[in-house]
């Protein structure tokens, strides 16, 4: 187990915005940073990361947590597997605590784990046969550097060979302790019933591994050397748990953070592509590894840019059927720029041939707006036909229709109507066809309704989550006075006794008094939790605000510090318009003894109906005791009558209290 000391050497090192920022397009707003959510679709950022708290919320979904919490979303970690993520990337040397564990611990491990374990274990399998073996060096080394890659970009993308031999990686994982059930969920190995022994899947291959946003190895793309085999030039690990093709963009570990600061991405379609253009300096790039682009993986682009250039071989047969790729960007809202090379060139060989600066310079330069990219590949078989002409700019229009921004449509629309010579009223009938028809397309995929029925009146029933008002009104007070202990504990409050005494006395220590004093029972199980960790810390003199939980073993106890740590982000730059608003916070003493009060008199409220209840078990039974219950019902009565005069409550106007 990670050791308390690096747990607490990890959270006062890591930087939420860094950590966040590798998955998420940030800009500053105020003192606060916000992006587009990464869990939720949305058009307007309600993601925000507060550096000064170091936490993150997502207003979108509602989550929210520190660096490593967010790690845990975004890439399914456990708790020790973000942190493990994060001192890595920190240089953090990990401590363990020497502690022995049970057998039951040991056998813990999810079917996930093994996945990624075993793919961790063939990566590195795969890497030392290419470097140490006498057949990785002369044929899997020797064709890379046939392809000119040097050695320090073969190790940036931890490329590899696995041997000749049929089963050389299954013996070596089975030797290691791994079954065949997970050697073949991984699709690493088959096992086949006249080879009980088992084949690798990739044999005889170069190996590309397919690494997740973060790095971890899901798979893997492998390329056979040998002309003259009947087999497929390219094989890739089948789908499993942790590997999904259409979720995954070949490259994207190493050209997340150069996609971020560029605020581009170069969309190529092969292995070769991105490594390449890497080797020249140019690390803004990803593939979508011969698969059609998607959804989800267009999603991911979008974490860190908006703006997507395509890069397509100059003489590639399927350039047409990439229009759909177009498309589905227009349609997430992506910013799309188009790029053919010369005939004969492809991203590979175009950027082995030419220098870095010239080959960004030809980027730059001859990428054009899809609007002109399908204008010339369409208008070449066009001739003189006007019939195909209008079909070929009814084609265009049609890519405009998916785009969602309507300001950007018109723009659009403006420049077909400049570059063909075509009134703007006409295409903008032909946009509203092409809308109609992607409508009725869209609701023909999807199921029919059912034939409506007559509506029959119906008893609605009484909601099964029904909760007495009473009690949620002790239960919302008692969360906020915790939520002044997290956020606002060590502040030190200016008291002043019924004799005119005056003292002082932290937040913590008057919430913890009064909770005490009323010898308070808590209604909700994890803020006793909380309060147990800030009493001990008191006894030990440390007062334990919000981010003493960030660092505990404890997933839920973290959570619920930082969900009741604030973030304000859409009132920051308003002062920058002379305009200062109140916030929460401003007032604290006064906030925090008004909460006092108000909980008392709730909890005094609870208690009555608690006793009243009790009443129907004494009534024929223990007149003693039933006298006793009807004595404590009328002083608790005559508690809540004075705390009303002092709340100025009313029950038909509620609590109204000059704080």
């Amino acid at each position: 187990m990670i050791s308390k000391q690096t747990i607490d050497k990890i959270f006062s090192t890591i930087r939420v915005e860094e950590i966040v920022g590798e998955y998420v397009q940030l800009k500053r707003a105020g003192s606060n940073y916000k992006g587009l959510s990464p869990f939720h679709d949305e058009k307007t950022p309600s993601f925000v990361v507060s550096a000064s708290k170091q936490i993150w919320k997502d207003f979108s979904t509602g989550k929210g947590g520190t660096a490593i919490s967010f790690l845990m979303e975004i890439e399914n970690f456990t708790y020790p597997e973000a942190l493990r993520h994060a001192a890595k990337k920190y240089g953090i040397e990990i401590e363990e605590d020497q502690r022995e564990f049970s057998e039951e611990a040991k056998q813990a491990h999810t079917e996930r784990d093994l996945l990624y374990k075993i793919h961790e274990v063939a990566n590195n399998y795969f890497q030392e046969i290419l470097w140490d073996s006498d057949e990785g060096r002369s044929i899997g080394l020797s064709y890379f550097k046939e392809r000119e890659l040097k050695d320090d970009i073969i190790k940036k993308f931890q490329l590899g060979y696995s041997p000749e031999q049929k089963n050389a990686f299954t013996a070596y994982a089975l030797e290691k302790g791994y079954n065949k059930e997970i050697l073949e969920r991984s699709g690493l190995s088959i096992f086949p019933e006249n080879t009980p022994s088992g084949v690798d899947r990739f044999r005889e291959r170069v190996i590309f591994p397919i690494h997740s946003f973060s790095g971890r190895v899901l798979g893997f793309g492998a390329r056979i050397l040998k002309n003259n085999v009947k087999t497929a030039k390219y094989l890739n690990s089948p789908e499993t748990e942790i590997y999904h093709k259409s979720n995954v963009l070949y490259g994207l570990n190493q050209s997340k953070q150069a996609i971020s600061r560029k605020n581009v991405c170069l969309l190529v379609e092969g292995y070769m592509d991105v490594i390449s253009l890497h080797m020249s300096g140019i690390e803004n790039v990803v593939a979508s590894s011969g698969t059609s682009l998607t959804t989800e993986q267009i999603k991911l682009i979008k974490r860190l840019t908006e703006n997507v250039t395509i890069l397509f071989d100059g003489d590639n047969a399927g350039i047409k059927a990439s229009f759909r790729s177009i498309d589905m960007l227009l349609t997430e809202g992506m910013n799309i720029r188009v790029l053919l090379f010369p005939d004969g060139d492809d991203p590979d060989s175009f950027a082995r041939k030419h220098p870095q600066e010239y080959v960004e310079k030809f980027i730059e330069n001859q990428a054009m707006d899809f609007i002109d990219f399908k204008a010339e590949i369409l208008l070449k078989e066009v001739e003189n036909d006007p019939i195909k002409k209008a079909e070929a700019i009814r084609d265009i229009v049609k890519s405009v229709s998916f785009v969602q921004n309507a300001l950007k449509r018109e723009v659009y629309l403006k420049e077909v109507s400049n570059k063909f010579g075509l009134s703007e009223q006409s295409l903008f009938n032909e946009l509203d066809v092409q809308k109609q028809i992607t409508q009725n397309q869209t609701q023909k995929t999807q199921p029919k309704a059912e034939a409506q029925q007559p509506t029959k009146l119906q008893i609605v029933d009484e909601p099964k989550d029904y909760v007495d008002p009473i009690i949620f009104n002790v239960t919302k007070l008692e969360n906020d006075l915790i939520n002044h202990m997290l956020n606002y504990g060590d502040v030190v409050l200016q008291r002043t006794t019924p004799d005119e005494q005056k003292y002082e006395i932290t937040v913590i220590e008057e919430i913890l008094h009064h909770f005490e004093e009323d010898g308070y029972e808590f209604q909700v199980e994890l803020n006793k939790r909380i309060v147990d960790y800030i009493k001990e810390g008191v006894e030990k003199e440390e007062l334990r605000k919000g981010n003493f939980f960030f660092g505990l073993m404890d997933e839920e106890l973290s959570k619920a510090a930082v969900n009741s740590m604030n973030i304000y982000s859409e009132l920051n730059d308003w002062s920058t318009r002379n305009i200062f608003s109140p916030n929460y916070g401003d007032k604290i003493p006064e906030q925090v003894a008004g909460d006092i009060l108000i909980h008392k008199f709730r909890y005094v409220n609870y208690l009555i109906l608690q006793t009243k209840k009790e009443l129907a078990d004494y009534a024929d039974s223990d007149e003693a005791k039933y006298f006793e219950l009807i004595k404590k019902i009328q002083m608790l009565t005559l508690v809540s009558v004075e705390l009303s005069k002092i709340l100025n409550y009313s029950a038909i106007t509620g609590i109204y209290s000059d704080r």
